[in-house]
């Protein structure tokens, strides 16, 4: 990390000491693959076992409780260097974040330890092909069969589909009187009968996701997660818990994508200069580390009161993604303007951030999203 993490009050001994693990972690274990976009799903299991051996995974699996600036620290170190290994460490926790709240013990207990070790990798599957940010339009039901459940429908951009070996899904059990689905969540083996990947989607960065498919699959009724009904709230809950952290990741990315145009405009010479002499370039770089540190402070802000406070903080989280995933794109793209030409190669590390940080303003609500969720809570605030 750099120095940003011991200039804050936000974070205890604990976390600076973190941070700096952390750091010597990427740089010796993610860095010599950052950029590697062959093998997509190799690389993403061998990033979810490193994970595991160095420990890093606890701090995404909330065996007990989640501390959501480690979290952050975590992820922002990860994206740094390879987005990829960002996601392979998120996972384990979203997939397995309403199991640790409300699953059965046996359940939990088998699930979270084979997810620690890196020996389970976790999915979580939400979305719809006409259910994204409408949670309540989910169409997949689970229906009681005598002691299982059967469910049928089918989930899109499921990140870790095809690599997954189990998937926190939800579905309809029942509609509620104004219409809307009741939802309840399960815990569904990937290799389970009916449970079928049936396209890997081509992303325009790479990453192992796509659709599956549902069809008589049969779970025992004792993997359900919580009661029947409590779906939507433990969707809501898991999202609401990493939401800070998406904007923690997309200063990562903002944060490599700067140090390289610093890099790239005290090197490349035109019209006779350094590119990084010119008052344009300069203004550029000026506005690049404002909003990257603007970014980073309400990344922390939000993580530092999820930790310490009992109330709920949707505003604050939803604040920080939405900021931090809107300066990232701006920072990134500014990085690839520094760059020229040389940015629009394929493979060069601003490139690949472009096409990397865009899903972040989409994935676990968009920023229109976000922006609904801060008035509302503004608006309830004040009444």
């Amino acid at each position: 990390m750099d120095h940003f993490v011991a200039q804050l009050p936000f974070f205890d001994p604990e976390h600076r000491t973190l941070a700096q693990t952390v750091a010597t972690f990427v740089e010796q274990e993610i860095e010599p693959h950052a950029g590697a976009e062959d093998d997509v799903d190799g690389l993403a299991k061998h990033f979810v076992n490193i994970l595991a051996q160095a420990g890093l995974l606890k701090y995404s699996v909330a065996v007990s409780h989640l501390d959501v600036r480690a979290l952050c620290l975590i992820r922002e170190a990860l994206s740094y260097s390879s987005p990829l290994a960002d996601l392979a460490f998120v996972m384990q926790g979203l997939g397995t974040y309403a199991i640790a709240r409300s699953a059965p013990d046996h359940v939990r207990d088998f699930w979270l330890s084979r997810t620690l070790d890196g020996k389970a990798i976790a999915a979580f599957a939400l979305t719809e092909p006409d259910a994204g940010s409408d949670v309540a339009s989910i169409q997949t039901t689970a229906r009681r069969d005598g002691e299982t459940y059967v469910i049928d429908g089918r989930k899109r951009f499921i990140s870790n589909a095809g690599i997954a070996d189990f998937y926190t899904v939800f579905a309809r059990t029942g509609t509620r009187a104004d219409g809307r689905a009741e939802l309840s969540a399960f815990v569904v083996g990937s290799k389970m009968q009916g449970c079928t990947v049936v396209e890997r989607t081509p992303l325009i960065a790479s990453h192992p996701i796509g659709e599956i498919a549902f069809e008589g699959c049969r779970v025992p009724a004792e993997d359900m997660v919580g009661n029947e009904g409590d779906g939507f709230l433990l969707a809501m809950q898991t999202l609401d818990t990493f939401r800070a952290s998406v904007g923690a990741a997309a200063c990562g990315m903002a944060r490599r994508a700067l140090d390289e145009a610093v890099r790239y405009a005290s090197t490349r010479k035109q019209f006779g200069r350094l590119i990084g002499e010119h008052q344009l370039v300069q203004e550029k770089l000026a506005d690049m580390v404002t909003e990257l540190d603007a970014a980073r402070l309400l990344v922390y802000r939000a993580a530092y009161l999820k930790d310490t406070s009992n109330r709920r903080l949707s505003r604050e989280a939803s604040e920080a993604k939405l900021f931090a995933t809107e300066a990232a794109g701006r920072i990134i793209d500014s990085a690839v303007q520094i760059h020229g030409g040389a940015g629009l190669v394929r493979g060069n590390i601003v490139e690949q951030l472009y096409r990397d940080i865009r899903a972040l303003r989409i994935y676990e609500g968009t920023s229109e999203i976000q922006k609904l969720i801060i008035a509302n809570q503004l608006l309830k605030d004040q009444s």
